[in-house]
């Protein structure tokens, strides 16, 4: 019989790696930080007729080239904001192993670079050159197709979903219903890969996904209309423009129906994400992945990127309408004007504030990121007629009351400015009492278990 062994590493390649670990952590997330920030806002109409002015010698409004230079920098955005998305959901990944393995007492990946971080990296090239298998008798065009519907759902999301003052490819006066719409294409790419696979474990959890995305958009949609009604438009960056970067400035606080329909919608979120305690795409008593239990390899590993990189369209979607968005505490739309100057390009400073407002939206969202994960390891799977009651018969009836609240709440704001801001001062202050008491109950309860202290070393 074979011997194993494992073979700890010298002490230089332990610099090594955790050299090397570092800069991933840190060099990754700083590398798409600036490809956002310095490639989507060219794109932009006034910039790009700048540049094709000014550095190409050409007058965008006779050049023929015109429409092609800008067909190609909108393909380059898509490919910025596809590699986000991909490269986000592949950290998500690793990031929600290693707090599984907290909450259960266990580390988590810890092999593939310090601390495991380039687990993800590792997954992915697995599963690149895994077999791709074909059932005999699924509808094989279908089954191919099938994951890059879901995948469209996804990516076309990014298109409205501003990550900063001027990080969004494109602002549409419909944006918030563009998401609403786009994300149904994953409903196409579910019923489609259940039912080409030929499998009756397959359309099972095909039609419960479907059921259960389908029936959690309605409560998603009442909620959405709060901060629509009180914004009055349907812009994402028209959304967030009406806040402010104060935490008293945004919907959540200015609205007591609006913190509801944040619940409301988060939630629904979560349904529609497939997230625990929502996952009943896979039955544990049918032992199979649901609606993706035919696939392998890359197809396979297409779904799961969607999960992950939903995380961050829950937490940016949510930030957007109830949070601030971008909104950088302190500085006005006039100070964004002044620092951009009167120059065809925007001044450096501009540019800067563009980092700060990327960093201001990527926080709030990335601690919504931590809730979500928090959940799928706290929570247990509910039954599947609990999910449908809980849709139906209480998210819905609670959406259309926050709905008829905020228009009577708009016509009282009008009337009587100052309610608002009382009322905002007084739910922030609220807000930071529950957090604490939570924050407190969640760290006695740690020591309690880790026996009067709480031991992170192995992180």
């Amino acid at each position: 019989m074979p011997q194993f062994s494992f073979a700890f590493p010298k002490p230089g390649t332990k610099k090594l790696l955790l050299g090397a670990s570092i800069a991933g952590a840190v060099g990754i997330p700083l590398l798409l930080a600036s490809l956002l920030v310095f490639v989507i806002p060219m794109i932009h109409k006034p910039v790009f007729d700048a540049f094709i002015r000014e550095k190409l010698g050409h007058d965008p409004a006779t050049w023929a080239g015109t429409q092609w230079a800008y067909a190609i920098a909108l393909f380059l955005a898509g490919i910025v904001m596809f590699t986000f998305a991909a490269i986000s959901g592949g950290i998500f990944s690793w990031y929600e192993r290693r707090v599984a393995g907290r909450i259960q007492s266990r580390i988590g990946p810890n092999r593939v670079g310090v601390g495991g971080f380039f687990q993800w990296i590792a997954d992915a090239v697995k599963l690149l050159f895994k077999e791709d298998l074909v059932p005999a008798e699924a509808d094989s065009v279908l089954f191919r197709a099938a994951p890059y519907f879901v995948v469209a759902g996804m990516t076309l999301v990014f298109v409205a979903l501003p990550a900063g003052q001027a990080i969004v490819v494109a602002d549409l006066n419909v944006g918030i219903f563009y998401i609403l719409a786009v994300t149904s294409l994953a409903v196409v790419g579910i019923i489609l890969s259940g039912w080409s696979s030929n499998s009756k474990w397959a359309l099972f959890g095909a039609m419960r996904a479907a059921a259960q995305i389908i029936s959690y958009e309605v409560p998603a949609g009442l909620a959405i209309l709060v901060p629509v009604l009180m914004a009055g438009t349907l812009s994402t960056q028209g959304l967030i423009q009406a806040q402010g970067g104060w935490p008293w400035e945004w919907f959540f606080f200015r609205n007591p129906a609006a913190a509801v329909a944040f619940v409301i919608l988060f939630i629904s979120q979560l349904a529609e994400g497939n997230r625990t305690p929502f996952d009943l795409a896979e039955a544990e008593s049918e032992l199979v992945a649901g609606y993706l239990s035919e696939y392998s390899g890359f197809r396979f590993a297409l779904y799961f990127l969607v999960e992950w990189a939903n995380l961050w369209i829950i937490g940016a979607v949510t930030t957007t309408l109830f949070l601030g968005g971008w909104q950088i505490p302190g500085v006005t739309a006039q100070d964004w004007a002044a620092v951009r100057g009167t120059g065809a390009f925007p001044a450096w400073g501009w540019w800067a504030l563009q980092f700060v407002s990327l960093g201001v939206f990527s926080l709030k969202t990335l601690l919504q990121v931590n809730v979500i994960i928090w959940i799928r390891w706290t929570l247990p799977r509910i039954r599947v007629d609990q999910m449908m009651q809980l849709c139906w018969k209480y998210l819905v009836p609670a959406g259309f009351l926050c709905m008829l609240f905020t228009l009577l709440w708009q016509m009282v704001v009008v009337w009587a400015p100052l309610v608002e801001k009382v009322t905002a001062v007084f739910v922030f202050a609220a807000f930071l009492y529950a957090t604490w008491r939570f924050l407190k109950q969640t760290r006695d309860n740690v020591s309690l278990i880790a026996h009067e202290r709480v031991d992170l070393s192995n992180w």
